[in-house]
């Protein structure tokens, strides 16, 4: 949904809200800014971190992001100075089944169209440092001189967009750096979730050296610093590493900044993002990728153990559709009443809800109202929640923007008005990989325990000699279930996690996981949302 500049805030009128000096900018027109490091060297103050999360969602999401914008809105209507930090949309979902990632109805970002597409070019940055460094390590290849085989190296190429026909290629035929390879989105790079970690340049060249790209003929690994390009992928990455500003329809301040998913990636927006929101205003909006047990885990085990981050709160979004599949009402059927189907999906929402109280946070879940929703179905949740000793409130953030969830901006100020005990991870990182990933499945998913194929084994000793073993897990697995298989629903039992094998990100600083079926170039649906974008006669665009 685009809004005319004349119905919103202009981009002036937030910086006056912020006391970010406009030296700290650098404009990109007058609707978005860079925002340059050295905005972070004094901040002002430090503010309240709000992690919005999500029980399992419905295929098209539960309005995770639309939820954000609306209660940073409605706590600047009850009067509190409020920030945005959110992920960057990717255009391999926009137009494939999600369409676009910048909220929706009366709690949207400005200038939408510009977000959801090109923006200031960060993603187009990563895309083209990963490549680059793709095209030297072929490079080297060719000319004999890469200090691996082709057939040990494991870095790809990546493309913003969903193509199956890029999951597999091969590469060099006939040349030296012949091999089976393909593309990732770039959503999925390790540049991106470096991007996303790394605090400043010098950080950020440490993290692109770290890494690793393949393994020499002893087994070693053999890292990006190897072939002489870094300095390269910094100037690529120069602009791409500042955050951006934007601003919602009521005009809040948004840090809108890198976008890795967080089924394959640990699915949160910029370090240096959050870090803005939080030194310039008092209660800092944010939210990781998918439900509580993908981007709200990862962000407390990766994002808060990398960044010295603490939340104060996490708001869990629950909506009466999820909760009615969850409950066994089909997907076509979905905006039929049935609060009885949402009663029988109670137990997903239990079950994001003790994981959450396993890392000792306070939370409040925030039903966002969807039209259809009927008042028989809210009870149900509410009444749940209430009976369970849980603030709740009603969020009617899509028709009415920030006056529609003045009684959530309400409970979350109530409980953050207490101090929270410092964050404190499941795991330590002296812990196995086996003791990590068991406990992450068993108190996050509610597994049974973890199973690892022989080729996972396989990898384990290697990952222990060169010291990956100490990094934290990030779990690539599916969205659509709390367990690895996305056809059981609800809060499934009697399941273990499998996992199939390993990817390391040593410069992001974690060891990936692979369960499932987790692809790293998701494919277009049978019907994409890229059909039903139009570009008129007067240059506007709908759809997205």
């Amino acid at each position: 949904m685009t809004h005319p500049d004349a119905s919103v805030p202009s981009l002036a009128a937030t910086l006056s809200k912020l006391d970010l000096h406009p030296d700290h900018l650098a404009f990109y027109g007058d609707q978005k800014a860079k925002v340059r490091l050295d905005a972070l060297t004094e901040p002002p103050r430090k503010g309240k971190l709000i992690l919005v999360s999500a029980i399992t969602p419905t295929p098209p999401g539960e309005g995770k992001t639309t939820m954000s914008i609306g209660l940073a809105q409605a706590l600047r209507h009850i009067g509190k100075r409020a920030a945005l930090a959110l992920r960057e949309p990717s255009m391999g979902p926009i137009f494939g089944r999600k369409g676009g990632a910048t909220g929706g109805g009366r709690s949207c970002l400005v200038p939408a169209d510009d977000i959801n597409l090109h923006f200031t070019g960060d993603f187009h940055a990563v895309t083209s440092a990963h490549n680059l460094l793709a095209a030297a390590i072929d490079n080297r290849l060719h000319f004999g001189t890469a200090p691996l085989t082709a057939k040990a190296v494991t870095w790809k190429r990546v493309m913003d967009m969903n193509d199956r026909s890029l999951r597999s290629i091969r590469t060099g035929i006939g040349d030296p750096s012949e091999r089976d390879t393909g593309f990732d989105i770039t959503a999925a790079s390790e540049i991106m979730a470096i991007l996303c970690l790394a605090q400043s340049y010098d950080d950020l060249r440490d993290r692109l050296n770290c890494m690793v790209v393949g393994f020499d003929p002893a087994g070693l690994p053999v890292r990006a610093g190897a072939f002489g390009v870094t300095d390269a992928l910094l100037a690529i990455l120069r602009d791409a590493l500042q955050p951006n500003l934007v601003r919602s329809t009521e005009g809040v301040p948004a840090f809108v900044h890198g976008g890795p998913f967080a089924n394959i990636a640990h699915g949160c927006n910029s370090l240096l993002a959050t870090r803005l929101a939080l030194g310039y205003a008092d209660y800092a909006v944010t939210e990781a990728g998918f439900a509580f047990d993908l981007g709200g885990e990862k962000f407390h085990h990766i994002k808060c153990r990398q960044g010295g981050l603490s939340p104060d709160l996490v708001v869990l979004v629950a909506t009466v559709r999820a909760l009615k599949m969850h409950g066994g009402q089909p997907l076509p059927e979905i905006t039929r009443p049935d609060a009885a189907a949402v009663a029988r999906g109670l137990p997903n929402l239990q079950a994001h809800l003790e994981a959450i109280r396993a890392f000792s946070r306070p939370v409040v879940v925030a039903l966002n109202r969807f039209a259809g929703d009927t008042p028989a179905e809210e009870e149900v949740i509410i009444r749940h929640c209430r009976e369970a000793g849980l603030p709740v409130a009603v969020a009617d953030i899509f028709a009415r923007g920030g006056p529609g969830g003045e009684d959530l901006a309400h409970e979350v100020v109530r409980t953050t008005a207490t101090s929270t005990p410092p964050h404190q991870p499941l795991y330590d990182l002296s812990d196995s990989v086996e003791t990590k990933i068991h406990t992450i499945a068993t108190r996050i998913y509610g597994a049974d325990g973890v199973d690892f194929t022989e080729e996972a084994l396989a990898q384990l000793p290697s990952i222990r000699t060169h010291k990956f073993d100490q990094l934290p897990v990030c779990m690539a697995k599916t969205q659509m279930s709390l367990s690895d298989d996305p056809k059981r629903l609800g809060r499934p039992g009697g399941f273990r996690i499998t996992v199939r094998g390993f990817e390391i990100a040593d410069g992001a600083g974690f060891l990936v996981a692979l369960t499932g079926r987790m692809l790293r170039m998701p494919a277009l649906p049978r019907s994409p949302s890229a059909e039903r974008i139009t570009f008129g006669r007067d240059h506007a665009i709908t759809g997205l």
